[in-house]
């Protein structure tokens, strides 16, 4: 049986803890009903002795407080609302519980933003981790040394087990399930759940945003001629002789602030608008691809799925509004 402590605090994303929970009891359902032994033992574990944060009873499930666990052999940290540094703040105790028993051996997750209290921990420093990709930009400036890899729905090095955003999460609670009770309980419980098995790519989900969080005033002029400008033919030179530098300082000044060198923003800006002309129709994806800046048509099917992880004609099948309608 593995004892697995599931964080609980007034700021948790309940959908993380609640959605775990139910994939483990049932896990445990299914054990006992073939008359196996239960694969986990569920510790909803918090700061305070009194739970009222989830007070219904549920089978197999305890309760506890961090400071009376000894040796849990996965703490498994939920989502959080909240501002980070507040949040980071307000739940050191947590953090350093984390980090004592990380030390002490045991195998840490994270679902969605609970990578930050991970962070914190300083147990991700050199290793590939996920989140939401939205937390992309501010996760790679307050922590540089991490491999952050926006487009991942789950990673898992070294017990450390990081997964993508909000519902992704789950991905990771069947990835666990699959690990520790083989592959053909892990595919029961894909069924039973109804969540596709070794799904690794949210790219699909990621809205692009500009990365416009830093104070670099050319670069933030370069950005904005991208994007008045994608559908056209411009090029880097283009773009330096707007902002009156030299190509070399462009692309080393637009590197630096943006984390993107100034082609893969236009690629990224071109892919984000041809992403919402799909979104909303069935329009000709000829004619997408000339409005979105592109002449071969090879060529933005193999930027779009590079960037997405689908294609044109799979990325409008799943989210165009009209073709969920035909169907």
């Amino acid at each position: 049986m593995k004892e697995i402590a599931l964080i609980i605090h007034e700021d948790m994303t309940l959908s993380t803890v609640t959605g775990a929970m139910d994939m483990f009891i049932h896990t445990n359902r299914f054990f006992e009903h073939t008359g196996k032994p239960q694969p986990f033992k569920i510790t909803l574990a918090g700061e305070k002795k009194h739970n009222d944060l989830i007070a219904a009873p549920v089978p197999f499930v305890n309760y506890g407080v961090i400071s009376d666990m000894e040796n849990p052999d996965m703490i498994i940290v939920p989502a959080f609302y909240g501002d980070r540094d507040n949040m980071l703040k307000k739940h050191h105790n947590i953090i350093d519980w984390l980090k004592t028993m990380h030390q002490n051996g045991a195998e840490v997750a994270s679902l969605c933003s609970g990578i930050y209290f991970l962070a914190e921990a300083g147990l991700l420093p050199g290793r590939s981790c996920t989140a939401h990709w939205n937390d992309r930009d501010d996760i790679v400036k307050r922590y540089p040394n991490v491999n952050f890899l926006s487009d991942m729905v789950i990673t898992d090095q070294d017990g450390i087990y990081t997964s993508g955003g909000a519902f992704s999460s789950l991905n990771l609670i069947l990835y666990l399930i699959d690990k520790f009770c083989g592959r053909e309980v892990g595919i029961w419980a894909s069924k039973m759940f109804s969540l596709d098995m070794d799904r690794i790519s949210q790219s699909h989900f990621s809205v692009f945003k500009g990365q416009r969080q830093h104070n670099d005033d050319e670069i933030l002029k370069a950005q904005t001629y991208i994007e008045q400008n994608h559908h056209l033919p411009i090029n880097i030179d283009e773009i330096a002789d707007h902002t009156n530098m030299s190509k070399r300082n462009l692309i080393r000044r637009f590197k630096k602030a943006t984390h993107n060198t100034p082609f893969e923003y236009l690629q990224r800006v071109k892919i984000e608008a041809a992403k919402k002309a799909l979104e909303k129709g069935t329009q000709n994806i000829n004619l997408l691809m000339y409005d979105a800046g592109y002449n071969d048509i090879k060529t933005f099917r193999e930027v779009f799925k590079k960037i997405t992880g689908l294609t044109p004609q799979d990325y409008r099948r799943k989210y165009s509004r009209e073709a969920i309608m035909l169907n």
